[in-house]
């Protein structure tokens, strides 16, 4: 669902509009009353069915939003969050992630949500990568990767300041990003050989310790380390030249040091189509690369484009993934 006063309720009736006559189908965990009202204020003829689990939704997919009800405490308005409603945002993140578990769903696509209102709810978790990898029993093994058509980015340390971001920093956490990278372009990308370069801290990628020795002291190991165990891996290469079209076309996926180090790039790129997918859990998750837009939410002008490569995306990794455990079988 998102936040409800968000725009992932428009994001997902245009999704539908895009893909009900298509092979894709999907069923959204959201109130029906408030997505009925949606499609109303904003003139869309999305027809809403509520289902009561997800082996309905093929049947009514081609002609209406099936949609597994969750209850709102209030009454969402556009673009004012409430935390009164955080508890049926929370529980539509539970359900889905306890669907995909137990195989009633390929996978889950998230909408956008709102950290701090949920704080305010006392949610406990940095956002929605630590909650699902908990709730799927991965807490710790999470990897955050960002891709589009472009490029794949993926940040070693993400939800946290600047500042602390390199006091993070380590070898062992480098290893860990770029070993479970390599698996999932391996097993959910079909890259039989995947291709990793690793980012540079400071500028210039330190310039020989002239600006800095994390090259050296840090992520240097981390490569001769990737390298070992038989991991195909190039770097560090300087941040200010690794994301050109001519560097772009030697890696499959970039290990980036800190959070806008990789997303800055890929949404430059491709902001439209660009997928949060998050790596190491045992479901497939994907979700747009924005926020909420509280500033456009109710207007009828959000754009369902990261949503709907976000639907394909999960529909084609979760096929990778059944058909890699049919192999291996």
């Amino acid at each position: 669902m998102g936040d409800p006063a968000g725009i992932g309720g428009e994001l997902t009736l245009r999704a539908w509009l895009a893909l009900h006559n298509g092979n894709q189908r999907f069923v959204a965990l959201d109130n029906p009353e408030r997505l009925a009202a949606l499609t109303r204020a904003l003139f869309l003829d999305v027809p809403i069915a509520t289902v009561a689990s997800p082996d309905e939704a093929g049947a009514v997919f081609a002609i209406a939003l099936p949609v597994l009800p969750i209850n709102l405490a209030n009454t969402p308005r556009p673009g004012h969050p409430d935390k009164a409603n955080a508890t049926a945002v929370i529980a539509s993140i539970e359900r889905a992630a306890a669907l995909a578990l137990r195989g009633a769903a390929s996978g889950v696509v998230t909408n956008p949500i709102n950290k701090a209102a949920l704080y305010d709810a006392g949610f406990a978790y940095p956002g929605h990568t630590e909650f699902l990898a908990v709730l799927t029993g991965a807490h710790g093994k999470q990897i955050m990767m960002l891709a589009s058509p472009s490029l794949r980015v993926v940040p070693v340390t993400v939800h946290a300041s600047l500042r602390n971001s390199i006091a993070m920093l380590t070898t062992d956490a480098i290893v860990s990003a770029a070993h479970t990278t390599a698996i999932a372009l391996q097993r959910d990308f079909g890259i039989a050989r995947p291709r990793l370069a690793v980012a540079g801290l400071n500028p210039h990628a330190g310039e020989q310790g002239a600006l800095g020795d994390e090259e050296s002291t840090i992520i240097g190991p981390a490569i001769a380390a990737l390298r070992a165990a038989g991991i195909e891996v190039s770097g560090p290469w300087p941040p200010d030249t690794m994301f050109t079209a001519k560097a772009r076309a030697r890696y499959d996926a970039a290990i980036c040091m800190y959070h806008d180090q990789a997303l800055i790039p890929l949404k430059t790129l491709d902001m439209d189509h660009g997928v949060n997918v998050t790596l190491g859990l045992p479901i497939v998750r994907t979700s747009p690369d924005h926020g909420t837009a509280y500033d456009i939410a109710g207007k009828g002008i959000a754009d369902p484009s990261s949503l709907i490569a976000a639907i394909e995306l999960a529909a084609t990794l979760a096929e990778r993934r059944a058909t890699s455990m049919r192999n291996t079988a």
